[in-house]
């Protein structure tokens, strides 16, 4: 892929991030306002995204086969990418709570409000890799509510089958795969205003990025050291172990792509959600989500050179 246009389609993406920036300057929206737009982004926009890009599929049983292979791969590197952290802070995850913080930072990315843009522009000749992101973030929300739930707290009984089960994305693929296993496609009406919320998740995502920039304390942001490591272990290293796994799947070129691409997404602010729930670390995960965030403008379109859409 060519450095310039993966770099335009990111600052494209991030131009979505000014409004919400000037927004909060001019005391227009308070910060108050910005868990109801991230409830809209999770409740509304993730779910009609899932669904659409499975709605947009065309089955196949390659594809199904496909699909499987891809969401244990996609499990899989995240495991090896919390064994190697687990490697490099053993030693400091009883005493700051800030490290535990920044293992599962490393694994839980912006797949469906970054990823999902970046898979529509740099492979709009293939339609099904969306839903591959959809696959991905199941396996995420598996790891979130399970392994990374009981890292950030320290304790097992924080592992939740009931919250695995009910969640969007949960949600959203219990009524996605009966309708793509059978070929059954939404009548236009519906799958019309499903579309439009769905698309509705790459600007609301950026809005609320643009409104914690302009919250944010940037001197405060950069002076940890900590979040140069981990956004270069988040950004860098997770799609490189990511390009190593995927070289050897029995699946087509534009698949393995896809998951290149999504193991270059910044931190996701599902970390900073659940630090908030288990009032864990919460100021570290707020600067891992930004400063990640920032430094793959470069990461991203450095990367993904390196990788073959098929």
């Amino acid at each position: 892929m060519q450095f310039s246009t993966t770099a335009v389609n990111v600052l494209v993406m991030m131009a979505y991030a000014v409004p919400g920036i000037i927004l909060i300057k001019i005391k227009s929206i308070g910060q108050e306002s910005i868990g109801a737009f991230a409830k809209i982004l999770l409740y509304v926009c993730q779910p009609c995204l899932s669904i659409y890009s499975f709605n947009k599929a065309n089955y196949t049983p390659e594809l199904w086969k496909s699909m499987i292979i891809f969401f244990f791969m996609s499990i899989l590197l995240q495991l090896i990418m919390l064994g190697l952290m687990y490697i490099i802070f053993k030693k400091k995850y009883q005493k700051d709570a800030s490290y535990r913080v920044c293992t599962i930072a490393t694994i839980l990315g912006n797949v469906g409000f970054l990823g999902v843009p970046l898979l529509e522009a740099l492979l709009p000749d293939q339609p099904n890799a969306i839903a591959f992101s959809a696959v991905f973030i199941l396996g995420m929300n598996i790891i979130s509510w399970t392994i990374a739930s009981t890292i950030l707290t320290g304790e097992k009984k924080h592992m939740s089958i009931k919250k695995v089960l009910i969640n969007p994305a949960m949600i959203a693929m219990i009524i996605s795969l009966p309708l793509f296993l059978t070929s059954t496609k939404l009548p236009d009406e519906i799958g019309n205003n499903v579309e439009v919320l769905g698309k509705m998740t790459t600007p609301m995502s950026m809005l609320i990025l643009g409104m914690r920039l302009a919250l944010a304390d940037f001197k405060e942001l950069f002076k940890d050291f900590k979040v140069y490591i981990v956004s270069a272990l988040k950004l860098i290293v997770f799609p490189i172990i990511g390009m190593a796994v995927v070289y050897f799947l029995p699946v087509e070129q534009y698949i393995k792509a896809t998951m290149i691409i999504l193991c270059c997404c910044p931190t996701a602010s599902t970390v900073l959600n659940l630090s908030e729930l288990y009032s864990t670390g919460q100021k570290t995960a707020a600067k891992l989500v930004l400063t990640s965030t920032l430094f793959c403008i470069i990461t991203i379109p450095f990367l993904l050179m390196f990788v073959n859409p098929g």
